[in-house]
């Protein structure tokens, strides 16, 4: 079946007029815009539309997007009207599992966002704490590094070192990674985090030495020890996005256990044969 964009490109400068004026105070979603053989086209409707679209056209000005979005639903309304009834069989059942998804997922959405509110973030943050210090403590690292192509550029750059230069300036200069830019710095990290060699050369260094040259597959690096501690729970905006969308996907699927255990349910299909997936030419009129 045919699927039609929403809104084309074409259109869109075709119908780009300055969109009517209106007593701003005076509308509602229930403003009539248009009807259609007495088919009443709200503000409402026109809102919705304008929320579904792609992101490129709900970024455009709403002085070229009002005229085609109205002219698109005056069009979708009188070829709904004439087409009402003419539905294939195949067309009625995904109208109705459409319906179906669209209901269902509304509701389970309300049931999300509903339950992110601070108070269960700030709960849920609290259990994760107690979680995370109930484990034990392992060491953590941050450090530096250069990389370069070759062991001699490695030990030029050491020796460089070993007469003061700064780490990081040389990082900037030298260094063919994505850390040069930050003066080598990699951040904090745990055990497991980097390769093998890596990990063995940050855990012999004491904080504030280095060493190298040191072969990996990536290249030879000169490694910095910036600082250490024990793992410990990260702050509450680390983790923030991470608890609402847990709060949000525990929330939903609460919704739809308890809808489906409120339901009165009759499975009549367990002794039907699977291969009947297969034969979609029973949607066929």
């Amino acid at each position: 079946m045919l699927s039609f964009s929403r809104v084309s490109v074409a259109l869109v400068v075709a119908l780009a007029v300055s969109a009517p004026v209106f007593a701003q105070d005076d509308l509602s979603r229930d403003t009539v815009l248009a009807r259609v053989n007495g088919t009443e086209i709200t503000l409402g409707h026109l809102l919705t539309a304008r929320d579904a679209l792609p992101d490129q056209f709900r970024a455009m000005p709403a002085d070229a997007l009002f005229t085609p979005l109205m002219e698109q639903l005056i069009e979708q309304t009188a070829i709904m009207q004439e087409a009402e009834g003419t539905l294939s069989a195949r067309e009625q059942i995904a109208l109705e599992n459409e319906q179906r998804a669209f209901i269902a997922n509304a509701a389970l959405t309300r049931a999300a966002e509903a339950a992110l509110t601070e108070e269960n973030v700030t709960e849920a943050y609290t259990a994760f704490v107690t979680e995370f210090d109930g484990r034990e403590p392992t060491p953590e690292f941050n450090a530096s590094h250069i990389i370069v192509e070759t062991e001699e550029q490695a030990l030029e750059l050491k020796a460089m070192l070993d007469d003061g230069a700064d780490f990081a300036e040389l990082a900037r200069e030298h260094s063919v990674d994505g850390a040069a830019e930050g003066g080598g710095s990699l951040g904090w990290f745990g055990l497991g985090a980097m390769i093998p060699e890596f990990e063995e050369a940050v855990q012999a260094l004491e904080v504030g030495d280095y060493m190298g040259p040191l072969e990996t597959r990536f290249g030879w690096h000169l490694v910095l020890l910036n600082d250490t501690r024990m793992s410990s729970a990260p702050p509450l905006e680390e983790v923030r996005e991470a608890l609402e969308q847990n709060i949000q996907r525990e929330a939903a699927q609460a919704e739809l256990n308890r809808a489906t255990e409120a339901a009165t349910i009759e499975r009549a299909y367990e002794d039907l044969d699977t291969s009947i997936l297969t034969r979609s030419d029973l949607l066929d009129d």
